[in-house]
């Protein structure tokens, strides 16, 4: 069962023109969760804003979690308010993780944007359990909203970046990037951003024979497949349905399940 918590902030900062991330003291959820799963955060008590906002997992520490997120919206303009000693009211961790590459498969993350939020804890559990340490992509519109570089240098991870603009990197997208690392039967790629991208990785993925998993970012109400608020649509059916719940059947999916036309 996932934990409800108050969490305190441990630190929160500012790491690209309107993108924070945060550090939250959770030692119960941090004993739980695996990179891929996420938290539901009450970004202020009361009724206003009524809902819990859906935040991927960043890092996993002994003592706690770091979120990363950009600020599009009320919840996340609140969020952003807080300050170092404040606590949040935290749901998590939720949603099921990404799985490790089988022996000998070489690991290939892609990131676009704010969706590298849930990769670095992965790179790190690659590493510490798989014995791998990945391949990463890196892809956003200009030079200022990459992220994560430093974090995955500091690894000793390759990192590819591509910027729509140019200005860091090669100029194209992160499926362009994907394709000079040469992903194929023997890799397994991992991605997470805006939909376009991820489907263009996954159409990458499908022609080169490349298994992959993409985490998927919805808008949710309950965080544990109640609502039904997430829903995508797949290519299989599952519980006479051919909907899949982002919450609780991802947000982590093989890419060959989701209906990227839909």
């Amino acid at each position: 069962m996932p934990h409800v918590v108050d969490c305190e902030i441990k630190a929160h900062q500012e790491v690209a023109p309107g993108h924070y991330r945060m550090a939250l003291h959770c030692p119960g959820i941090a004993k739980e969760a695996l990179p891929g799963q996420f938290c539901m955060i009450e970004v202020r008590p009361g009724y206003h804003p009524f809902l819990r906002r859906p935040m991927s997992i960043e890092r996993i520490f002994r003592d706690g979690v770091s979120i990363l997120y950009k600020v599009e919206g009320e919840g996340t303009r609140l969020l952003s308010g807080y300050r170092t000693g404040q606590s949040l009211n935290v749901q998590g961790p939720l949603g099921k993780p990404f799985p490790l590459p089988g022996e000998g498969k070489r690991p290939i993350l892609v990131g676009g944007g704010i969706g590298v939020a849930p990769l670095p804890g992965l790179a790190e559990r690659l590493m510490r359990e798989a014995g791998r340490t990945p391949d990463i992509v890196l892809a956003a519109r200009t030079d200022s909203l990459l992220l994560c570089g430093k974090d995955f240098a500091q690894m000793r991870c390759r990192v590819v970046l591509a910027t729509d603009d140019g200005s860091a990197g090669m100029k194209g997208f992160a499926s362009d990037a994907l394709r000079t690392l040469n992903p194929g039967p023997d890799t397994v790629v991992y991605c997470c951003g805006p939909m376009p991208m991820m489907r263009a990785v996954h159409d990458v993925c499908a022609e080169l024979d490349a298994p992959c998993f993409a985490s998927l970012e919805a808008l949710m109400a309950c965080g544990d497949g109640v609502c039904m608020g997430c829903v995508v649509e797949a290519n299989v059916e599952i519980e006479a349905e051919r909907m899949v719940r982002v919450c609780s059947d991802g947000p982590v999916f093989d890419s060959r399940i989701i209906n990227w036309s839909a």
